[in-house]
């Protein structure tokens, strides 16, 4: 009798639990990805990775250090692929991605069997913040990758102590804490897992854990050190808006940190019943640990005189909840499958968890679906259109033209670089009011000119963004900056308010 022939390598493929989450997120990442506007984070990532590595380099001594290996990432992404919308978010549709892989086989090693690997991974995807930061070019969707890796790394070490499976878990750890440095929180629910594990064991042979993961952790954390020291030294300008949390925050932070209140109601419910129903408890509990405990540190942290305490600094904490959520769907599967083989009629017992499972997805996913149009709509993410006044200055553009755009304490809103990032080819207005560009001010921002009549310029015509819907948009500006402007160039020509800017264009030709 010859052999059955071995299944080919993509079925194999298609048979891991870690598959088709990872598909499902690719997809839902991937759906409209170039669609949505550029946001003012985004379009400081594209300001930083565009320039090159020696500005880049002096960038970050400055300001946004605790982003700076990312910068370095995008920096060599972009050399690659590009500079394109698609091009910026692809990495973190990727990492995402990896992340909802990550979250199965999580499930898969602490539950066991593929109902909660599977029912893990998707419900992760239909976490809406989960999608959104997958169409963001920003670096929390690769420190949750990271992560969502570590915690399987980790577990893995926990069985079986070497330096084949605690050198994965390092690299993942280091690239977490120079991604974020507030991701290292994590290492709180990782040191109550493994305290938990030598509880439960008590084995000689374990008990090398008590030096080797704190060696693990320590080595980890060297790349995370030269981050967190410029960090801090930036962290007045860069968090200073970031107020400090009150009890309130600890139960609110669930509702924004899942992006609808209904999607977290959902998997704490879950979680509760993966800790509550008969199954395996234990390994619910080291979830719960690494959900929870985090948040608490970061809290806490945050009671002092810089709050760290934000929503998507935290988005690292959602795949353990996820996998925690899909131990609970399994517990519910098996708690009816016992109960079906108890029966006389174990057909239709079985048959009804299925569909209880099924439910248990269904139900996270119909909640989700408002919330999952909402945070991506086109202009959800900013007030800014940078890409509409883009359009209206191109369509209009002569050469020479200048462009003013807010300064000093409105840089923030990112409007110069952001219309910049719009413009075509060939369309580039000279910069009005600036002193010095971004990259001689090694900052994100332009320095603004200290007297604005030096800094007008020769030019025609200049258009003149501010922020706001305004008929007056001279109104809107400092007032020696007003006062240049209307010597020079007399009242605006046309002002186009455009829902959160306004755009004018003055002409010294037609005063």
């Amino acid at each position: 009798m010859r052999p059955a022939a071995a299944p080919h390598p993509a079925i194999r493929l298609l048979g891991q639990v870690w598959v088709w989450p990872a598909l499902a997120m690719l997809c839902v990442g991937g759906y409209r990805l170039g669609t949505p506007q550029l946001w003012r984070d985004e379009v400081a990532t594209w300001s930083a990775a565009s320039r090159s590595l020696g500005d880049l380099l002096r960038l970050l001594q400055h300001i946004d250090a605790s982003n700076g290996a990312y910068y370095l990432l995008m920096h060599a992404w972009t050399a690659l692929f590009g500079e394109s919308m698609i091009a910026l978010r692809l990495p973190s549709v990727l990492a995402m991605a990896g992340a909802a892989a990550f979250v199965a086989l999580t499930a898969e090693r602490l539950f066991g069997g593929r109902v909660a690997a599977i029912s893990g991974g998707l419900l992760f995807t239909v976490v809406p913040m989960a999608s959104r930061y997958a169409q963001e070019a920003r670096s929390y969707a690769l420190v949750t990758c990271a992560v969502a890796a570590a915690t399987w790394f980790l577990l893995r070490a926990l069985e079986r102590p070497g330096l084949r499976r605690w050198a994965p878990y390092c690299a993942a750890m280091a690239v977490a804490g120079a991604g974020h440095v507030i991701s290292f929180s994590t290492v709180a629910g990782q040191l109550a897992v493994v305290l938990l594990h030598l509880w439960r064991t008590r084995d000689a042979v374990q008990r090398r854990l008590l030096w080797q993961y704190p060696l693990a952790v320590a080595v980890a954390a060297l790349p995370a050190v030269p981050v967190l020291v410029l960090g801090s030294r930036q962290s007045g300008r860069q968090l200073g808006w970031i107020t400090t949390p009150g009890l309130g925050s600890l139960w609110r932070v669930g509702a924004s940190l899942f992006g609808s209140a209904n999607v977290f109601h959902v998997f704490l419910l879950l979680a509760l019943l993966a800790l509550v129903l008969p199954g395996r408890r234990p390994s619910a509990l080291q979830l719960a640990l690494l959900a929870v405990l985090p948040v608490l540190v970061v809290w806490l942290a945050s009671r002092g005189s810089t709050s760290y305490f934000l929503d998507r600094y935290l988005l690292f904490t959602v795949p353990a909840w996820a996998s925690l959520a899909g131990g609970g769907v399994r517990a519910v599967y098996t708690t009816v499958a016992a109960a079906a083989r108890r029966s006389r009629t174990p057909r239709q017992l079985r048959a009804a968890g299925l569909l209880l499972a099924v439910g248990l997805l269904a139900v996270p996913t119909a909640a989700a679906l408002p919330k999952q149009s909402s945070v991506r709509h086109a202009d959800s993410h900013s007030e800014e259109p940078y890409r509409a006044a883009a359009d209206l200055i191109a369509a209009g553009y002569r050469p020479g033209d200048g462009l003013a755009a807010p300064l000093g304490d409105q840089s923030w809103a990112m409007l110069g670089p952001g219309v910049s990032y719009y413009l075509p080819a060939g369309v580039r207005p000279y910069p009005v009011f600036v002193e010095r560009s971004a990259e001689q001010a090694e900052d994100l921002f332009p320095t603004e000119c200290p007297q604005a009549e030096r800094c007008v310029g020769e030019g025609q015509r200049i258009w003149l963004l501010v922020l706001g819907d305004t008929a007056e948009p001279l109104t809107a500006l400092p007032d020696d900056q007003a006062r240049a402007l209307r010597s020079h160039y007399g009242a605006p020509d046309r002002v186009t308010p455009l829902g959160g800017v306004t755009l004018a264009l003055l002409d010294r030709t037609t005063r």
